[in-house]
C-alpha cells in the first residue's frame, strides 16, 4: 500500500490539532482534542503531560477512522508544540511532576539571579531573547532551587511535543526552534550555551540532543504503537515550536516576507537570514524551521483578547442576537465598527489588559480607552479596539521594517477572519495584506511541511509556494493610512505619559 498522507500533530495550550495531509500539501482532515490547564497557585501554570499524550491517541485515531485513511497510508508524523514548557521525566520517560508551561512567572527569582550574573543585553545577544521566567532555564532553576529531589532524579527537561517523541521512539531530543525558546541556546552557533549552562549552574546532560525541524529522529516502537494505533516502524520527525512552525505553515520563508497571527494574543513575525537584535530588546528570535533561517517575532499580550473583553463585557446585546441567528457575535461588532469613522473620531485605547510583551515588556500596562467624548457610541469603542491592537502590532512591525524590507504581510489566527479588521491593519500598516485560505490551520501545516521534507515528499521550503493559496488580498486606502499616521505618534504618547499612573497604580 501506497505511504501518501503525512499526520500532524499542532500540540497547543488548549489542545492538539491532529491533521492529516496528502503527498501535495493538501489538507485531508483534522480533529480536535481539549485538555485543561492548572493553576495551583497565584502565578502557577501546569498541565499534566499524560493529557498530552491520550490526545495524541484520541486524535489519531478519531482522524484515521473518520477519514477512511489507513495506519498502512501513513508515511511519518510530525509535531508542532506550544514552547517554553519545563517537564523533567526519568530514564523511562515518566514525568516526575506536571509540565511547568510558557506562561507559568514562579521562576522571577531565578531571573533576577541570571540577570545579577550576566547583563542583560550578553543574555539577550546569546540567546535572542530577554532573560525571562517565561523561558524554560529558570524554571528548571525553580525545581533545582526548591524540587531537588524531582530535579535530581531528572534524566531529561523536555518540551511538550518532545515528551511525545520520546514516548513515541524512545530517544530524548528536542529541535533548534524549540531550544530557542529556552533562553539557553546560543542561536548564532546553534548549540547549547556554555555561558548559560555556567551561569545557571545547571546539569547540561539533562538537556536533550538536538536536532534540524526535519530530521527523522525515529521511528514508532512496537509498543506505542499498540497504544497510538499506528504502524511499527513508521518515521517520527521532530518538527517545531509552534511559532516558527506558524511562519512556515503561513509562508513565511524568505527574508523579509512577514505575517501577522491574530488570537487571544498576537504577534508579528519575518524571516530574516540572521537573528534581528532591537536595541531596546523588545522583539525576541525563534530559530526558523529551516535552520539556517530565524523568526524574529513581537508578541503582545491581549490582541483577540481585548476583543473578546470588549464581547463579554460591553456587547451582551450582540451576543443575545448573534446566539439567537446562529451567528459569530463578532460579525455583528465588526458591522458595528464599520460604522464609525476612520480614527474612531480621535477615541484611543490602550490594549494592555495583561500587562504587555513586546514592544513594551512593562507588566504594569493597564487597558485604557483615552478621548472618551459624549459623543461616542459603542460603535466608536468597538473600532477603537481593532485600532487600539492594530497601532501596537505596528510598533513591533517598525523593529522589523529598520531591519529589512517589508512589502506585505500574511495574515493567520481567528481574528483574521474579520474583514473590517484587515482593512484596519492595511491602513495602519501601510502594507498589503494577503489572506491564505487556511486561517486556524498554519501551525500544523507548518509541521506537516517540515515532515514531508523530513521524508522527501518534499525537495524544502520553498514548497509553500505551490501548497499556500491566497484567496484575498486586501490594499491600503491612501487616506485612512494618512489619517492614521496622524494618529499613530498620539497612541505611542498616551502609553508614554501613562507609565507613571500605570506604576502607582501597581502598588495602590
Amino acid at each position: 500500500m501506497i505511504k501518501k498522507y503525512i499526520l500532524a500533530h499542532d500540540l497547543g495550550t488548549s489542545g492538539n490539532k491532529a491533521s492529516i495531509y496528502d503527498d501535495a500539501g493538501n489538507l485531508v482532515a483534522n480533529t480536535f482534542y481539549g485538555y485543561s490547564t492548572i493553576y495551583p497557585k497565584t502565578g502557577w501554570v501546569e498541565q499534566n503531560p499524560f493529557d498530552w499524550w491520550e490526545a495524541v491517541k484520541y486524535s489519531t485515531k478519531d482522524l484515521l477512522v473518520n477519514s477512511n485513511i489507513k495506519k498502512e497510508e501513513i508515511a511519518c508524523i510530525v509535531f508542532s508544540g506550544q514552547m517554553m514548557s519545563c517537564l523533567p521525566v526519568d530514564k523511562n520517560c515518566i514525568p516526575l511532576c506536571n509540565s511547568i508551561i510558557w506562561a507559568d512567572q514562579r521562576s522571577v527569582d531565578q531571573a533576577n539571579q541570571l540577570k545579577n550574573i550576566l547583563e542583560r543585553e550578553v543574555i539577550y545577544r546569546i540567546t535572542g531573547h530577554r532573560c525571562s521566567p517565561n523561558y524554560s532555564l529558570t524554571k528548571i532553576m525553580w525545581l533545582r532551587d526548591n524540587k531537588r529531589d524531582i530535579y535530581n532524579e531528572a534524566y531529561k527537561f523536555l518540551h511538550v511535543k518532545d515528551f511525545i517523541v520520546s514516548k513515541l521512539t524512545g530517544v530524548f531530543v528536542t529541535d533548534f526552534s524549540d531550544a530557542s525558546g529556552m533562553n539557553l541556546l546560543n542561536i548564532k552557533e546553534l548549540s547549547w550555551s556554555s555561558i548559560l549552562i555556567e551561569a545557571s549552574k545547571i546539569d547540561p546532560n539533562k538537556l536533550p540532543d538536538l536536532h534540524s525541524s526535519i530530521d527523522v529522529v525515529g521511528e514508532v516502537s512496537s509498543s506505542a504503537s499498540k497504544e497510538i494505533d499506528l504502524l511499527p516502524g513508521t518515521p517520527v520527525i521532530i518538527g517545531g515550536g509552534d511559532g516558527s512552525c506558524a511562519a512556515v505553515g503561513a509562508g513565511v520563508i524568505n527574508e523579509g516576507s512577514a505575517y501577522n497571527y491574530i488570537g487571544s494574543s498576537s504577534w508579528i513575525g519575518i524571516t530574516s537570514c540572521k537573528p534581528i537584535f532591537d536595541k531596546d530588546m523588545s522583539t525576541f528570535n525563534w530559530v526558523h524551521l529551516d535552520s539556517k533561517k530565524y523568526c524574529p517575532t513581537g508578541t503582545m499580550q491581549a490582541a483577540g483578547g481585548s476583543y473578546s473583553w470588549l464581547k463579554d463585557n460591553l456587547c451582551p446585546l450582540e451576543t443575545k442576537i448573534a446566539n439567537e441567528i446562529s451567528i459569530s457575535p463578532y460579525k455583528l461588532m465588526d458591522l458595528e465598527a464599520e460604522l464609525a469613522n476612520v480614527g474612531a473620531d480621535r477615541l484611543i485605547y490602550l490594549p494592555y489588559l495583561l500587562g504587555e510583551r513586546s514592544p513594551y515588556w512593562n507588566s504594569n500596562a493597564r487597558g485604557a480607552f483615552i478621548g472618551l467624548a459624549q459623543n461616542h457610541t459603542r460603535n466608536h469603542i468597538i473600532r477603537s479596539v481593532l485600532e487600539g491592537i492594530t497601532f501596537n502590532l505596528k510598533i513591533i512591525l517598525e523593529v522589523f521594517e529598520n531591519h529589512l524590507n517589508i512589502d506585505s504581510i500574511k495574515i493567520i489566527g481567528g481574528g483574521a477572519k474579520g474583514q473590517i479588521w484587515r482593512q484596519i491593519m492595511a491602513d495602519i500598516y501601510d502594507k498589503t495584506i494577503l489572506v491564505p485560505q487556511f486561517l486556524d490551520e498554519a501551525t500544523s501545516l507548518g509541521a506537516a511541511i517540515a515532515g514531508g521534507i523530513g521524508i522527501g515528499f518534499f525537495k524544502n521550503f520553498e514548497i509553500v509556494d505551490n501548497i499556500i493559496k491566497i484567496v484575498d488580498k486586501i490594499n491600503p486606502i491612501p487616506a485612512n493610512s494618512e489619517k492614521y499616521k496622524e494618529i499613530f505618534p498620539i497612541f505611542k504618547e498616551c502609553y508614554s505619559v501613562l507609565v507613571p499612573m500605570f506604576d502607582k497604580l501597581a502598588y495602590v
